[in-house]
């Protein structure tokens, strides 16, 4: 346990830090209570690009590659990939399933077949009515789902931990269990430990958290980062299969 001050006017709080003891991005806690408030957000914003680099120093390439590999099967076989999130991550997947179908568009070539889970606000609110929250994926999918499809889901916790509501993302989990069933591949973004969606996902990223207090904000920022990533590689692949 340490304390560190992140942002201007912050009083220093106890936190805890990854089993490895990384701290903030210089390797040392801060105080800034000397420091003006110019100063203060100067240090702030270089703590946060800098962990931000040391996390995306971390991550597993060889996971996006394979992620890559399972879109393009999927875009060669001509079939439909479903992209689903909660909160902050409905944001990036309705981002992600955008990009994937206008973005890869090469000319003379077949396009993406992409449906966005997030985004039909009566539909999911009318399976939130008729079947609870954990039934808006799962239920969209049914009569699209086949073989050869595949699930994307962006989650920062991936399904683990609760709230006054229950336990979290529990839609998702129903999603990946559905695609699962259906023969669909299933390719996670999560963060933290990676929750349910690290057990079930056919390819999963889990983006490492150094620092507590700043886990969300990093995490959906790099998952943001690593969907460009992931669809400008799809471009070029397209470009040239």
């Amino acid at each position: 346990m340490e304390s560190v001050s992140l942002w201007p006017g912050q009083l220093a709080t106890t936190r805890r830090t990854s089993p490895d003891g990384l701290s903030l991005a210089n390797g040392n806690s801060r105080h800034h209570s000397r420091l003006s408030d110019g100063q203060d957000s100067e240090a702030g914003i270089a703590d946060f690009l800098q962990l931000s680099q040391r996390t995306l120093e971390r991550l597993d390439r060889r996971v996006l590659g394979d992620m890559i590999t399972c879109l393009m099967d999927v875009w060669r076989r001509r079939g439909t990939v479903y992209v689903m999130g909660n909160g902050g991550s409905a944001s990036t997947a309705t981002h992600f399933a955008a990009d994937l179908a206008k973005y890869t568009i090469i000319e003379g070539k077949p396009r993406f077949k992409v449906l966005g889970l997030t985004d039909n606000v009566p539909l999911v609110s009318a399976w939130t009515n008729d079947g609870g929250f954990s039934s808006i994926f799962s239920e969209q999918m049914v009569a699209w789902l086949a073989p050869g499809d595949a699930l994307v889901g962006f989650s920062v916790h991936g399904g683990s931990g609760a709230g006054s509501a229950g336990p979290w993302s529990q839609n998702m989990v129903r999603a990946m269990q559905t695609a699962r069933d259906a023969g669909a591949s299933v390719i996670g973004f999560s963060g933290f430990d990676g929750g349910a969606m690290a057990q079930m996902a056919h390819h999963n990223l889990t983006v490492p958290v150094l620092v507590d207090e700043l886990g969300t904000p990093i995490v959906e920022s790099v998952h943001v980062l690593l969907h460009h990533l992931v669809v400008h590689t799809l471009r070029e692949r397209i470009k040239h299969d």
